[in-house]
């Protein structure tokens, strides 16, 4: 991957449904060449999709929270599963320090977040967990 590439990539992290005509006029290449681009980076694996961001008006209406889990050893599998049916946990991954695990979530009131931090904290192997709900967005850049 080179720079050209490079940039590509951060100009689509901008605004993945950018036309290739605008594309081409940013990078300073042709449409074909830019495309040819795209889909290489595709079949490399380096792009694997594109996603919706929301607005902040309506990102702002859902309740958002970070949930640290600490988890009993051999517990990962069956949490990690219920953590991918669950449709409030939007990610999940292992830390190092105190806790093993911190869960993303989003609900859409106060109410429906607790009732998913209930269930979690049912889940066999959960020992303990600590939530911070966040307040607002500075800024976010895409992943």
């Amino acid at each position: 991957m080179d720079d050209t590439d490079k940039k590509l990539i951060d100009v689509l992290r901008q605004n993945a449904r950018i036309s290739l005509s605008a594309l081409s006029r940013i990078m300073g290449l042709s449409r074909s060449t830019v495309q040819d681009r795209i889909t290489k980076l595709e079949q490399k694996g380096i792009i694997a999709g594109y996603t919706l961001r929301l607005g902040s008006d309506y990102a702002g209406r859902e309740v958002r929270a970070q949930v640290m889990l600490k988890i009993s050893p051999r517990s990962q599998d069956e949490i990690v599963a219920f953590c991918r049916r669950h449709t409030s946990v939007t990610r999940l991954y292992t830390i190092s320090g105190e806790f093993d695990l911190i869960a993303h979530l989003r609900a859409e009131s106060t109410n429906a977040l607790d009732t998913v931090l209930d269930e979690i904290g049912r889940i066999k192997g959960v020992e303990r967990t600590q939530t911070s709900v966040l307040l607002s967005t500075k800024f976010e850049r895409a992943s």
